[in-house]
């Protein structure tokens, strides 16, 4: 006999032996199967210890088959892992094409260059804190990017049981580099307002000139704080200018997906961001303007679109404004066109509350306004001066 009878699943209890008359010797034990219940099984041999370890092979080869039942064992090479978990997103209900595309990239693009070669049982505490440090190294949001798909990914595998702890949460935090919110300047606006308004509009320009969208589209977001992709979405029913002050309705937004192409989605980015707004006079000006050109359309039909009739995308629209913050002799200054709505959140936050611009925004609340939109601006209180004048020398040198 040898030890005693072990509970863990895949394993096997004492080992008999018994010799028979021909020379061959039999070892039994009862073996703990997948399902938790234990079974004898028996082994041949010619010496003892060959019986032994033959059964030990039965049991070997009999465990090996549970696990080639289970999707995830801690053998299993990364590239199998990933593709299995994106398996089992692609049919989650709760998240949308566009975040399931999104992962599968980032699986793509940041983890299988550095990780395809190991297997989960490989993939280390250690291992993963070099492969974040480096990313970190070159970029945060590449690294935080990185960190969140390696949490879902090794939570699946603990799902399956392949894994008992999860090595991202022995990991490092990732800390953010310090980025305060930059709203555009005055002079920053009338720039890129100038050259879009102007841009290849001279004589002797080659092939197709702008038809002017780029401006309008500027104006709408700064009028409305809509993101790009649901300002591009706006439809003739979503805009009401007879009403005072005139209002726009953002309930959607532009995407580009694979085997879709480009189309507008009946929801914006959150719930928070389905929302009405009232605008000013320049931005309702341009949408008058835009609803003048479509006038017998359907209700339906886009503000914006191309000359084909489809929707605008919003990477070529970012894409030309690029191009535009370059003639405007802005490049390098970490402008996008979300730059438009910090810009609409500090001016609101100045003249009426962080709330106020939260709700214009779209956020829940004023905490990821104040966190990530809203320019604090370093103004001198003169209140303070008046106060510490009581803090001021006496005249008298005999006062003690």
């Amino acid at each position: 006999m040898s030890g005693r009878p072990r509970t863990d699943i895949g394993t096997f209890g004492d080992i008999r032996t018994t010799r028979f008359p021909s020379g061959q010797t039999q070892a039994v034990t009862r073996f703990r199967d997948w399902d938790g219940r234990l079974r004898r099984i028996t082994a041949t041999g010619s010496t003892k210890a060959q019986a032994i370890a033959a059964l030990k092979r039965k049991a070997a080869d009999r465990d090996r088959a549970r696990d080639a039942g289970q999707a995830v064992t801690a053998d299993t090479p990364f590239p199998v892992l990933a593709q299995l978990w994106l398996e089992e997103m692609q049919i989650d209900p709760n998240l949308s094409d566009g975040t399931k595309e999104v992962y599968e990239r980032r699986v793509r693009n940041l983890l299988l260059p550095a990780l395809e070669h190991f297997t989960l049982r490989e993939i280390t505490v250690a291992r993963l804190e070099r492969f974040l440090k480096a990313q970190a190294a070159k970029s945060y949001a590449t690294a935080k990017q990185s960190k969140v798909m390696l949490n879902l990914l090794m939570r699946f595998a603990m799902r399956h049981e392949a894994i008992r702890h999860n090595p991202m949460a022995g990991t490092t935090p990732l800390r953010k580099p310090a980025t305060p919110p930059k709203a555009l300047t005055l002079g920053e606006l009338q720039a890129i307002r100038h050259t879009a308004a102007t841009r290849r509009s001279g004589d002797g320009v080659r092939g197709p000139k702008p038809d002017g969208q780029l401006g309008d589209i500027i104006e709408v977001m700064l009028g409305s704080s809509a993101r790009i992709g649901e300002a591009l979405a706006l439809r003739r029913c979503d805009v009401d200018m007879t009403a005072s002050p005139p209002t726009v309705r953002i309930s959607g937004t532009v995407v580009v997906r694979r085997r879709k192409g480009v189309f507008r989605q009946a929801t914006p980015k959150t719930n928070q961001s389905n929302r009405t707004v009232a605008i000013p006079q320049f931005a309702a000006q341009v949408i008058r303007r835009r609803l003048a050109i479509i006038s017998d359309a359907d209700p339906e039909q886009l503000l914006f679109f191309s000359r084909t009739g489809s929707p605008l995308t919003p990477y070529n629209v970012r894409r030309t404004f690029r191009r535009v913050l370059e003639e405007a002799g802005l490049g390098g200054r970490h402008i996008t066109p979300h730059s438009f709505r910090r810009t609409v959140a500090t001016l609101i936050s100045q003249e009426a509350s962080d709330e106020a611009a939260a709700a214009m925004l779209g956020h829940g609340g004023p905490q990821i306004t104040r966190q990530h939109y809203i320019e604090r601006k370093q103004v001198a209180n003169p209140v303070t001066a008046d106060i510490l004048e009581k803090l001021a020398p006496y005249d008298d040198v005999d006062v003690p």
